[in-house]
Order: C-alpha cells, then structure tokens, then sequence
C-alpha cells in the first residue's frame, strides 16, 4: 500500500478552523462589546435625560417656591391692609361718638356742678369735680344712668372741699360708654 500522508491536510484543516474560530470568536467578542457598549450608552442616555428632566423639575420647584413666598408675602400684606383700613372706618365710625359722649355729658350736668378733671380710659371715664351739695351729685348720675350713651354710674368718693364753699365737696365717679345699637345687639343676640 502506498503511504499517504494526511498529517499535512489535517493540519491545515484544523488551521483553519482555528482561524475559523478565531475569526467567529473575535466577531462575536467584537458584536458583545458593541452591544455592550450600545447598552451602556442608552441606559447612560436614559440616565440623564432623567436627571435633565429632575433638574427641569427642580428649576420649576424653585421658582414655584419663590411664587408661594411672594404669595405668601401679599397676603400678610393684604391682611395688614385690611386691618389698617378696619382701623381707620372704626375710626372714622366712632370720631362722631366722642362728640355725642360730650354733649350728652354736658346735658346730664347739672347746675353747681363743676367738672374738674376728665379722663378716658378705654370704655370708663373717670370724672373729678367740685359739686355745691351731694343731692346735685345723685342727680348728675341719675341723668347719667338715664342716657343711652352712659351706663352704670359708680361714685368713687365724696370729701368736703370747704375752699370752694361751706357745703361744697369734691367727688370722683366713673361711667361706662356704650354705644346704643350695642344693647340692641347684646339683646338681639340673647
């Protein structure tokens, strides 16, 4: 028989299907990485285009924030206005009451009565004066108590004041203010 030699065939074929593999090993190595890398870079894309969104969301956060507190802001200052202006129509309500308190006052005063001192305090005025007997004193707070602008009349103290005459005496007494329409409302509200 002849002696072939296949060594040499085989050596080739398995040469070539070394650089067969190889060639398929680094194609398929090469095809991983792309993909690889193709995956990296979307998830990364998908990554900040969440953070630009997240910073989008942040920038409109600040700016509501900045919104509120300039809300905020107008409604302490609409709330001082409008306490400002209650002041002023109460001030403006009331400007004609401290007229109608003198005059009424001037109308329960009887003759030989002299008011010395005037002094308000809140709803409470406080007289200090000099009377010619105690009966004009009884009659000044019963007028007082009669008023519908003057309620309970308190008589504080009566010393003699012998300087201004032989019966005269000093005294001292407060009242209470109110307004009419207030009785009617305490009224209407029990």
């Amino acid at each position: 028989m002849a002696k072939i030699n296949l060594l040499p065939w085989r050596d080739e074929f398995r040469q070539e299907k070394k650089k067969e593999f190889t060639t398929i090993f680094v194609g398929v190595c090469i095809a991983a990485a792309f993909a690889a890398y193709m995956w990296v870079g979307m998830v990364e894309g998908a990554i900040d285009n969440q953070n630009s969104r997240n910073g989008l969301l942040e920038q409109e956060i600040a700016a509501l924030e900045e919104q509120v507190k300039e809300i905020q802001e107008l409604k302490r200052r609409k709330a001082e206005l409008i306490d400002r202006m209650r002041v002023i129509q109460d001030l403006q309500g009331t400007r004609p009451v401290i007229v109608r308190y003198f005059d009424e006052l001037v109308r329960a005063v009887p003759d030989g009565i002299f008011i010395r001192v005037l002094s308000r305090k809140g709803n409470v005025i406080s007289i200090e004066g000099v009377t010619e007997s105690n009966n004009r004193v009884s009659a000044f707070m019963r007028r007082l108590d009669a008023s519908e602008w003057f309620t309970t009349p308190n008589l504080n103290s009566v010393t003699a004041a012998e300087q201004f005459g032989e019966q005269a005496s000093e005294f001292r007494l407060t009242i209470n203010t109110t307004m009419p329409g207030d009785e009617v409302a305490a009224e209407e509200g029990a």
